[in-house]
């Protein structure tokens, strides 16, 4: 999966995007909210390398999101598409703090929305957050995705129980979501 925006390009992860991805999945900030952390430099290399190129694959995979003017990794998005075409699409997606808070993440999300919805033909796409991630949480709302779900202390994550929301759309509702900007703030 490669999709351009006006000012991103989502596309596979490379072996010399190891040390921008260690440090930004690394930064507490973003690792706060996210379950993978990698331990060190050669632990996001063995990521990157577990990732497959292929155009459209199946199950979790991984791709960058970068600045269109100067390739700089910013932060990935994770995609789960099920082999089954009946089954809903989850993403996941991390932006280094110097990136957050300037419309990055609605702008990468409403590219996933459009190919999910798009090319790829699916019928749902959600999420799931932990509550306490407030920017995240407004982020969705702002694309016009709805909660569905709020499931208490439902997830062990970094030595503590944590809640878990749902936020879902269907392919009948991305047209008629809303086009404002997205929230300012922290997703990660």
């Amino acid at each position: 999966m490669e999709l351009v925006t006006a000012r991103l390009r989502i596309d596979p992860l490379r072996a010399e995007d190891a040390a921008a991805l260690f440090a930004l999945r690394s930064d507490p900030v973003v690792a706060r909210y996210q379950g993978w952390r990698p331990a060190d430099l050669a632990a996001a290399r063995a990521f990157i390398e577990r990732q497959s190129p292929a155009a459209t694959p199946a199950g979790w995979f991984q791709r960058a999101i970068r600045l269109r003017e100067d390739g700089r990794l910013i932060g990935d998005l994770g995609v789960n598409l099920p082999e089954d075409a009946m089954e809903s699409v989850e993403f996941g997606i991390s932006l280094a703090p110097a990136g957050q808070g300037r419309g990055y993440a609605g702008e990468a999300v409403r590219a996933l929305f459009g190919q999910v919805f798009g090319p790829w033909r699916r019928h749902r796409i959600h999420a799931s957050v932990d509550p306490r991630n407030q920017a995240c949480l407004a982020l969705l709302r702002s694309l016009g995705m709805r909660q569905e779900a709020h499931h208490c202390e439902s997830l062990w994550l970094h030595g503590e129980w944590v809640d878990d929301m749902i936020f879902a759309m269907l392919s009948r509702e991305w047209p008629a979501a809303p086009r404002q900007e997205p929230a300012r703030g922290r997703c990660s």
